[in-house]
Formats: structure tokens, sequence, C-alpha cells
């Protein structure tokens, strides 16, 4: 059974508005019905007893596997889903928050809820080089795999997020939307030394373009401007290839998925929709974690939504 999210999202229509409320969200709704079955070459993603045990760092895996190797479709489609959380701003709701934003927010004290229980039920987080090459070739993960992952760069994923999810020895994906790097005002956002700094702790630094534009709405030099620049420019901070996007608003195209891939991206990420029946790899599912959900209420519908 796969949740389906019926929360509200931002348009594009006005980029200013959106920095300045700091709601730069990503949403979309929908389910993938792909029934997966077992499969030896993973470990269960879904085992719903909590019990505590210590958390490990992830581990690197191949950064390339040759084309021959990669698998079909049809057969990285059946592999168990590994869960993968979405999150974007971490702060205290203010005010003025809506209901709808909240759902983007998470406080700091309920993150730390939901990284505590995924510490005590046994998982361990891997990064997008373990997830590529679990589904391209089977490779194993450890048990019980996880993979976090935050949207835009808000600074709170740097001062609040980071140092919660190393308490665990968890590492994460940090998709970055350059056009707010080092922009500070109400909402801010992480600047180069900061993005860098993640990178050297072991955690990985992702594309989701320039200003949040629909790539479903790319015409003319937009893949220029929102795909190949931000992509020179986080490989210019960190020093190291950019080979996972994430889709803005979680929204793609079959139109998008090749360009993404002769781009040398390796894997993009949308939100809760079906994916690519033809290019799974650069339709990954995730979930946002939202920010009203305890973190039992995360914990169960993760699960749920991975089953």
């Amino acid at each position: 059974m796969f949740l389906r999210h019926t929360l509200s999202f931002l348009t594009v229509a006005s980029l200013t508005v959106c920095l300045s409320s700091g709601l730069m969200s990503c949403q979309s709704k929908g389910s993938d019905t792909t029934e997966a079955p077992a499969t030896t070459a993973a470990a269960s993603t879904t085992n719903n007893e909590a019990a505590p045990t210590e958390s490990v760092t992830a581990t690197a895996a191949p950064a390339s596997i040759p084309a021959g190797k990669v698998a079909d479709a049809a057969t990285i489609l059946a592999r168990p889903q590994v869960p993968v959380l979405c999150y974007h701003q971490i702060r205290d709701w203010r005010p003025k928050d809506s209901q709808s934003a909240k759902d983007y927010i998470i406080p700091p004290a309920m993150f730390r809820e939901h990284m505590q229980i995924l510490a005590d039920s046994g998982y361990h987080t891997i990064l997008p080089d373990q997830l590529y090459a679990y589904l391209a070739t089977g490779a194993a993960l450890p048990s019980k795999p996880v993979m976090i992952t935050f949207d835009d760069g808000d600074l709170e994923q740097y001062t609040v997020a980071a140092p919660e999810l190393e308490k665990h020895g968890f590492k994460a994906s940090f998709f970055i939307m350059t056009v707010a790097i080092g922009r500070r005002g109400k909402q801010p956002y992480m600047d180069k030394a900061q993005i860098k700094d993640l990178s050297d702790r072991g955690h990985v630094i992702g594309a989701h373009t320039w200003d949040h534009h629909n790539v479903k709405k790319y015409q003319g030099d937009d893949w220029k401007t929102q795909i190949d620049e931000p992509n020179a420019k986080l490989e210019s901070i960190t020093g190291k290839p950019v080979k996972y996007f994430a889709f803005p608003f979680g929204l793609w195209n079959k139109e998008a998925l090749p360009e993404l891939q002769k781009r040398g991206y390796l894997a993009a990420f949308s939100l809760a929709t079906k994916r690519d029946d033809q290019m799974p790899l650069y339709t990954v599912r995730r979930i946002i974690a939202g920010g009203q959900w305890k973190a039992t209420t995360m914990y169960r519908n993760m699960i749920q939504s991975f089953d």
C-alpha cells in the first residue's frame, strides 16, 4: 500500500516570493503500483519491529558501473524499494506559517525524534552510490537501509540536521538549489563553505536546478541554465562530480529522463509518483517526511509507502 500525498505545493510563478517566504518546497502526489518480490540481493526494508541497535556510518559503493552491467528496467522495478525520506526546512513553526507550510517545516525537536526512531529501530543510512549499485546490479545493502535527503539547501540543514545525523552515524544527501547559495534573510541558505564542508564530512551533494524551475516546462536554454551551469557550480564547490538530481516539486516527464542521463547523472529522485517503466533509475521514489508527523507516524508511513 503506497502513501498518497494530498498536500498542496508551490508553483514556480514567483521565485522571489518563494525565496523570501522560505517555502521553495517540492511536492507531487501519486503512487507506484509496482509490486516488488523478495530478492536475496538486498536486506528487507520493511521490518516493523523496533529493536534498538547501534547505527553505522554508510560506506561508499563503486562510483561507476559499466553500462553493460546495469540491469534492465523490469529487473530494477522488481527489486524491493529502499525507503527514501525527503526533508526541507528544520525550524520551529512561526505564527504566520500556514497548515500546508508546516508539512515542509519540521521543528528541530521533532526532527530529532525522527532520527532517533530510525536509529532505535536498527536502520542504517545509505548514500546514492549504494542505492544505485543495488538497483543497477543487485549489490548488497546493509540491513534495514534508509536514505535521507534534503532539498533546496536551507541553512538549518547544515546547522541543525547534519549534527543530529552524525550523532547517530548517519549520512545524507543534500540537493542544492544554486540560485540561493549564501542567501541570507528570513530564510537563510547554506553558503559555499558549508556545502563543501558537508561534502568533506561524507555527505553527498546533489543538484536541484538553479531556481527550482519545473523540469516539465523546460525549453530553449533551460537545460543549460537549470542543469548544466548549476552542476558546474556545485562541482567547483565540492571538487567532486555531481551524479544525482532531485526534481523540483517531484515533477518529471519522459522527455527529461534521457536529458539527465546524457548529462552524466546516474539517478534522479522524484516524490510519490509512479516510477517510469523504461528509466526507473531516473524516477526513484521518495516521500516527504511531514513536519506535522510524529516520529511514530513517520515510521508507520515510511513502512507502508515502501512495503
